[in-house]
C-alpha cells in the first residue's frame, strides 16, 4: 500500500518537469504577430532566428527605423515582412555555401510566398507542424534557419506556387539569385512551362545548378594553369573540352579544333595539338579596341555555309577570327556564346562610358559575372534554348530595351554612391526615401561565394536595410526605369505585331497597297496636273491667279504650318469621333493571282527597271562630271555663264520674285498661248543634252591573288 503512493509521487514529479520545460520553451520560442498571417508569422520567426532577436524586438525596429510613409501605408504586415527578410537575407548570406543548403532555399521561397498574403485577414488557417531540430540533407548540425523549441514552420503545400509580383520583391534581395534588371525575365524563363506560376521544385532545381555553375567555377580558378589570368579575372565558361563538341576557329581559309575560355575579360582560345593544348590566344573584350562580335557563316575553305559561328574583329588582330560551334540541329551553343561575349564587351564599354573606376568598375563587371552564371544555370538546369526566353543578361537587355540608355544611366548613379570606406558607411546608414545599397553588393556575393577576394567583404549586415538594389516598402528607381522600359517594350511589340500581321507578298499587291494609301496625295496631284494642262481655262486662270497672289502677299510662308495645323486638328476630331473604337480596315483589291513563273517573270521585271533608273543616274553624273571637267569646252562655256547669271537673280532679286516666276513658267507650259513655244524650248533642251558626252570610266578587275592568301 505505501508503494502506490510513491509510483503517483514519482509520475506527479515527472509531469510537473515536462510542464516546466514546456513553459522554458514556449518562454524562449518566437511569439507570433498578430497582423501577419501564419505563413508569414513562421517566416518572421525564422527571421528572428536568424538575427538572435525576439519577433517583438524585430518589430520594434521595423517602428522605429522605418519612416511613417511605410509604416502607415495599407501594406503595414508586406512592409514588415520586408523588413524582416532583407534584413535575414543579408545575415545569412554571409555564409559561403548558403546555396547548397536546402533550408536556406525553403526559406527564400516561403518569403515569396507569405509576400502574397501577408496578412492575417488574407491567409486561410494552415496547419503548424513542430520542426525538427535536423539540418537540411545538404549539411550536418543543427538548422540555422529554425529554432530548435517553437514549431512554428508552417508545412507549404506543394501545390502552392508564387507570382511574378512577389518573385520581383524577394528574389533581387539576394543577388545570387535574381538582378533587378533582369528579374522579370528570369521569371519567365522559369515559369514558361508552369503557367507562370513558380513552383518550389522549379526554384529548388535552378538554386542548385546555380550553385553547381558557382562550384565549377571556383574549380576553375585552381585548375587554369595554362591560362596567365590576371588579379580579378574569373572563369565564366568552358567550351570545346568533349571530342564530339570541338570549338573550330577559322583563320583565313584554315581551321583548327581547341578549346575555348571566356573570363570577364576576355576570350582565349587554345588549340589542340598531340595531346595537349597549345599556348593560348587572348583575345581582348576589356580594352577600347574597336571589337566586333557577331554572328557569322562559316565553312571549309573559307565557305559560307553554316550559320553557327561568332566573329570576334578587333584592332589588335590582322584579320577577323571566326570561332564555330558544330551542332547537328540549330544554333544554340553559338547563340549563348554571342550573348554571354556581348555581354562581357557591353559591360566593359559602360565602364568606359561612365568612367568607372576601382570598386565601381569592380560591381559592374562582377554584376555582369553573376549574370552569366545565372544564364548558365537556366541553360544547364532546363535546357532552354536562349531564343526561346528574353536574355538574363542586363547589359545585353538594356541595348536592346527602348530607352536602355536610362537604365545605363541609372545604374551609374546608383553606383556612384559606392564608397571605399564600406564599413564605415554601412555602419552609420540612416534610411532615406530611395535609400541605394552602399556596398557593392554583386563584388561582395563574389566574395562570399569564394570567387575573388575584396577587403572591404565584412560588413555589418544588420546595419543595412535595403537588400541589393530593392528597398522596404517602395520601388526603387532603377526598378521604376525598368519598369517603364518594359511597358514601352510592350507597346512596341504590340505595334510590330500589327506590322507582321498586315505584311503582304508580291511586288504587284505592295504596291496596290501603297497606291490605296496615298489615294488622297494622288487625287490632289492628279487635279494639279490637270489645271496645269488647262482643260479647263476659267479653272486654271482662277488656279493661277491665287497662287499668284498668295506668293506676292507674302502668304506663301503660312502654307506648310496652315497644312500642319489642319492635319492636328483632323487627328484630334478623329480621336473624339472613335474614343477608342478599332480603325476600319483598309479594304484593297489585289491583283489576280500569280503562279510561281508568273511572279518571277515580274521580279525580273522589276529589277530591270530598277537597273534601267540607276544607269540613267550614272549617266546624268558622268555628264556632269564632263562638264566640270570640260570634255566639252563649248558646253562648259554656256553652263559656266548660266550659273554666273543665276548667281546674280539669286542675290539681287527676292525670293517671293523668283518663286513666282518659276511658278509662271512652269504652268504656263501647256497654256494655248505657250505651248509650241515651250515645245521648241524642251526640244532644244534635250537635244543639248544628248550632244554632251559621258566621262570615261574604266573597269579594273580585282586582284585574286590577295583574296586567295
Amino acid at each position: 500500500m505505501e508503494a502506490k503512493p510513491r509510483i503517483l509521487d514519482n509520475i506527479k514529479t515527472l509531469f510537473q518537469r515536462k510542464n516546466s520545460s514546456s513553459l522554458d520553451e514556449d518562454r524562449n520560442s518566437p511569439k507570433p504577430i498578430p497582423v501577419l498571417s501564419p505563413l508569414a508569422n513562421s517566416v518572421v520567426a525564422r527571421c528572428s532566428t536568424i538575427l538572435k532577436i525576439s519577433t517583438e524586438q524585430l518589430q520594434n525596429c521595423f517602428d522605429v527605423e522605418m519612416p511613417d510613409s511605410i509604416k502607415q501605408s495599407m501594406a503595414y504586415a508586406r512592409n514588415l515582412l520586408e523588413f524582416c527578410s532583407y534584413k535575414a537575407l543579408n545575415v545569412v548570406t554571409t555564409q559561403s555555401d548558403y546555396l547548397g543548403n536546402k533550408e536556406f532555399r525553403r526559406l527564400i521561397y516561403d518569403m515569396m510566398l507569405a509576400w502574397e498574403t501577408p496578412g492575417a485577414e488574407g491567409e486561410s488557417i494552415h496547419k503548424a507542424t513542430a520542426c525538427s531540430n535536423q539540418g537540411s540533407s545538404d549539411e550536418d548540425g543543427g538548422s540555422f534557419f529554425h529554432s530548435s523549441s517553437y514549431g512554428v514552420a508552417v508545412q507549404v503545400d506543394d501545390r502552392k506556387s508564387v507570382g511574378p509580383e512577389a518573385f520581383l520583391r524577394i528574389a533581387p534581395a539576394c543577388a545570387a539569385v535574381a538582378d533587378v534588371v533582369t528579374a522579370q525575365n528570369l521569371f519567365d524563363a522559369l515559369t514558361s512551362s508552369s503557367g507562370h506560376r513558380l513552383h518550389f521544385l522549379i526554384f529548388d532545381k535552378y538554386i542548385q545548378t546555380f550553385h553547381r555553375v558557382i562550384k565549377t567555377a571556383r574549380n576553375f580558378l585552381g585548375a587554369s594553369s595554362n591560362l596567365q589570368l590576371s588579379e580579378g579575372e574569373i572563369v565564366l565558361d568552358v567550351d570545346g573540352t568533349v571530342p564530339t563538341q570541338p570549338v573550330l576557329q577559322h583563320v583565313g581559309i584554315s581551321a583548327w579544333p581547341g578549346r575555348l575560355t571566356l573570363t570577364n575579360c576576355a576570350l582565349y582560345f587554345e588549340s589542340l595539338g598531340v595531346g595537349l593544348y597549345d599556348k593560348p590566344i587572348r583575345y581582348d573584350l576589356s580594352m577600347d579596341l574597336k571589337q566586333v562580335v557577331k554572328p557569322e557563316l562559316t565553312g571549309p575553305l573559307g565557305a559560307r555555309l553554316f550559320d553557327k559561328a561568332v566573329m570576334y574583329k578587333s584592332t589588335s588582330v590582322a584579320e577577323p577570327v571566326y570561332l564555330e560551334f558544330p551542332e547537328f540541329k540549330g544554333s544554340s551553343r553559338r547563340d549563348y556564346w554571342l550573348d554571354v561575349c556581348l555581354e562581357i564587351l557591353r559591360v566593359h564599354r559602360f565602364i568606359r562610358k561612365y568612367n568607372l573606376k576601382g570598386i565601381q568598375r569592380s560591381e559592374a563587371i562582377a554584376r555582369a559575372t553573376l549574370a552569366v552564371f545565372r544564364c548558365r544555370a537556366v541553360r544547364e538546369a532546363f535546357h532552354v534554348l536562349p531564343s526561346h526566353y528574353k536574355t538574363l543578361l542586363p547589359f545585353n537587355l538594356a541595348e536592346s530595351l527602348p530607352g536602355g540608355d536610362a537604365i545605363l544611366e541609372t545604374l551609374s548613379s546608383q553606383l556612384a554612391f559606392l564608397d571605399t570606406n564600406i564599413e564605415g558607411n554601412a555602419s552609420g546608414l540612416a534610411y532615406t526615401k530611395q535609400q541605394l545599397m552602399v556596398s557593392p553588393v554583386s563584388l561582395l556575393t563574389l566574395s562570399k561565394l569564394r570567387l575573388t577576394t575584396y577587403k572591404g567583404a565584412d560588413v555589418d549586415a544588420e546595419a543595412v536595410y535595403s537588400a541589393g538594389y530593392v528597398c522596404v516598402g517602395e520601388t526603387n528607381l532603377l526598378e521604376k526605369v525598368v519598369k517603364q522600359s518594359k511597358l514601352d517594350t510592350g507597346e512596341a511589340e504590340a505595334a510590330q505585331a500589327t506590322v507582321n500581321q498586315f505584311k503582304v507578298d508580291g511586288i504587284d499587291t505592295n504596291l496596290s497597297v501603297m497606291k490605296e494609301l496615298l489615294f488622297p496625295i494622288i487625287f490632289i496631284a492628279k487635279h494639279i496636273q490637270n489645271l496645269a494642262l488647262w482643260e479647263d481655262p476659267l479653272k486654271s486662270a482662277m488656279f493661277l491667279l491665287l497662287m499668284c497672289y498668295t506668293i506676292l502677299s507674302g502668304w506663301i510662308g503660312y502654307i506648310l504650318p496652315s497644312i500642319l495645323v489642319f492635319l492636328a486638328v483632323l487627328m484630334l476630331w478623329r480621336r473624339y469621333i472613335n474614343k477608342g473604337k478599332p480603325v476600319k480596315a483598309l479594304k484593297i483589291t489585289p491583283p489576280p493571282n500569280q503562279n510561281a513563273v508568273e511572279r518571277l517573270i515580274t521580279l525580273q521585271e522589276a529589277v530591270a527597271q530598277v537597273e534601267t533608273l540607276i544607269q540613267a543616274g550614272n549617266i546624268i553624273l558622268l555628264k556632269i562630271r564632263a562638264l566640270l571637267f570640260a570634255v566639252l569646252p563649248q558646253a562648259t562655256e554656256r553652263v559656266a555663264v548660266l550659273m554666273v547669271v543665276a548667281a546674280m537673280v539669286f542675290a539681287f532679286v527676292p525670293l517671293r520674285h523668283i518663286i513666282l516666276l518659276g511658278l509662271v513658267e512652269a504652268y504656263t507650259r501647256e497654256m494655248p498661248l505657250r505651248k509650241d513655244s515651250s515645245y521648241r524650248f524642251q526640244r532644244r533642251i534635250r537635244e543639248w543634252w544628248y550632244r554632251i558626252p559621258a566621262a570615261p570610266v574604266q573597269l579594273v578587275e580585282p586582284d585574286d591573288s590577295k583574296k586567295r592568301k
